[in-house]
């Protein structure tokens, strides 16, 4: 339940509180006033659009808060606690909620939801659980085919069945994507196999591995360079081992050694000198025999180099072409090698596919034949019950239908079934029922569409219904009778209504007058409650304007008296 509103520096509203009631709360003024602007605040708090020209004028913000009683549940994914949950924000003690948003000028929102920074998205989805505006455009949105069918599953509760022909035809559109790829794009998969096999023969046949070039780059290195290192080895090992006429440094360090071995034997102190000596001697040996090793390994044939350099050329060509390295080039070869597979064996894949495609467009039908026989059952529940709401409003002759359309080919599926649906009626007893845009006068319309409202509010789960202006077109009886239905319908939901009819005004369990009035040079709109005496004075104007008399106000009483005498009735009716 809408506890509270509290509106700042919206529109005309510089500053309001509004307490709601449970039950039905209407909200009446002359035209101009405002009341709309209740409307407009409470669908921003909402998450419903609000333009930056619903900043009053002159100020830099505008800012709307609702607080909102008894909305927590059990935590079930699709209710307000589930919402909750699922966006990590903590619910107020007693089961309240609390929900604001603030608009600058410039255009800028800032939304909260029990203290919680969310963005306008989130507010609209929690939004969506918790209110439900019609405004006063809402009748002829029913002329609107489109949106027929979403509310024939909304009222038959076929959520489940709704899923399982999603989730297969969703299967099937998958399946169809893929086989619908392969046939199209016969002509195109051949040219890139073409394509495919080239690079793949191409790189087959550079034989690339990773590191190769390196290894190349240094040996080239070693080849352009091959006689000043031989002669650099050279000088090194004869400096090392000697030559006939002289000796190396392994030859000295060895007379060394020897001299100080011999020295060792007169004192221990001097083995330490002689070990060390060894130690240089075999250094040095280990040095020479390298160097003879890698002068071993300088042998290359004439024209090596050239080879070399060849195959580094043709590495930087392919690899630049390929991924710019040795492993990118092996996973680019090893990668369309694989699609070449899948190419090859597209016709395989096409035969699994026309496969997969039978058994899913089994599945989908048979799950779009459970959806079908939902619908019409759906179908024939909300006509008994339209003819039932539209006999309580005034409306005996006007028969409500729903038909179920197929699809223009036999057996055709879309995203939503296999049919469509369209609401008809007929205005008067023994006609064939047509298109409501066809039939539908603005009168009926309103009427049709609260009946719709009230009959597909028993499975949407939302606590608070707000109409704007519900009773265009309606008056005399009718509007009784629609003023009765809105006092039905705040029975199991709180209901707020803006209107300009006395019928429905004195129907109402709490009532808001909206005024106008200048101050300090400006227009400011004010919200007051009304008691038994404001309430016969509004009904009095709403029934003959400026013209009040005391007949006007015996018969507004009158009036009231009346509403409350049937309100008591219908509730022991209820619960008898």
């Amino acid at each position: 339940m809408l506890e509270t509103l509290q509106i700042e520096n919206v529109a005309l509203i510089e500053r309001a509180e509004i307490t709601f009631g449970a039950g039905l709360n209407v909200l009446t003024g002359e035209t101009g006033a405002g009341k709309s602007i209740i409307v407009d605040a409470l669908s921003a708090a909402a998450g419903g659009r609000a333009a930056r020209e619903l900043v009053r004028s002159g100020e830099s913000a505008a800012s709307v808060t609702a607080e909102f009683s008894g909305v927590t549940g059990d935590g079930r994914e699709g209710n307000v606690t589930g919402w909750l949950a699922a966006n990590g924000i903590e619910p107020e003690e007693g089961g309240g909620l609390i929900i604001s948003r603030r608009l600058t000028i410039d255009g800028k929102n800032t939304c909260r939801v029990n203290g919680a920074i969310v963005s306008v998205a989130q507010l609209r989805e929690l939004g969506m659980l918790l209110i439900d505006i019609h405004g006063q455009n809402d009748g002829r949105r029913l002329l609107d085919e489109k949106t027929h069918l979403a509310s024939l599953d909304a009222f038959g509760g076929h959520h489940d069945t709704l899923a399982e022909y999603t989730k297969a035809y969703s299967a099937l559109r998958e399946t169809q994507r893929a086989l619908r790829a392969i046939i199209d794009d016969e002509s195109e998969r051949e040219r890139r196999a073409d394509t495919l096999r080239r690079q793949i023969e191409e790189l087959e046949a550079a034989k690339i591995t990773p590191g190769e070039a390196a290894e190349l780059t240094e040996r080239a290195a070693i080849l352009g360079n091959a006689l000043k290192i031989s002669e650099a080895f050279e000088g090194a090992y004869t400096a090392l081992y000697g030559r006939e006429d002289t000796y190396g440094a392994t030859a000295l360090l060895r007379d060394a050694e020897r001299s100080l071995e011999g020295a060792a034997g007169y004192s221990k102190a001097f083995d330490e000198l002689a070990s060390r000596a060894r130690d240089a001697r075999y250094a040095a040996e280990d040095i020479a025999e390298e160097l003879r090793d890698a002068l071993n390994k300088l042998d290359f044939y004439p024209g090596e180099l050239d080879e070399v350099n060849e195959r580094l050329a043709l590495i930087a060509r392919v690899t630049r072409k390929y991924g710019g390295g040795e492993r990118e080039a092996a996973e680019f070869l090893d990668g369309i090698k694989k699609e070449l597979e899948d190419i090859e064996f597209s016709d395989e894949r096409r035969l699994k596919l026309e496969s997969e495609r039978e058994v899913r467009l089994a599945a989908a039908r048979n799950a779009a034949e459970k959806l079908t026989k939902a619908r019409r059952r759906a179908a024939d529940k909300i006509r008994i019950r339209m003819a039932e709401e539209l006999s309580q409003l005034a409306m005996p002759g006007v028969s409500f239908e729903v038909e179920l359309v197929r699809g223009g080919e036999e057996n055709e599926l879309t995203a939503s079934g296999a049919e469509d649906a369209r609401f008809l009626m007929s205005a008067n007893a023994g006609e064939a029922p047509g298109r409501i845009s066809r039939i539908a006068s603005g009168g009926e319309l309103s009427r049709i569409m609260l009946s719709l409202k009230n009959v597909l509010s028993e499975s949407d789960g939302v606590d608070v219904s707000v109409f704007d202006e519900i009773d265009a077109g309606v008056s005399g009886v009718a509007a009784q009778r629609v003023g009765e239905k809105l006092h039905e319908l705040a029975r199991i939901r709180q209901v707020l209504c803006v209107t300009h009819l006395p019928q429905i005004a004195a129907m109402a369990d709490t009532h808001f007058e909206i005024t106008k009035s200048e101050r300090n040079g400006r227009t400011a709109t004010h919200i007051e409650p009304l008691e038994e005496e404001g309430r016969a004075l509004e009904i009095s104007r709403l029934t003959g304007g400026d013209n009040i008399t005391e007949n006007t106000k015996k018969a507004a009483r009158e009036q009231l008296a009346a509403a409350q005498a049937f309100k008591k009735k219908h509730s022991a009716a209820r619960r008898a």
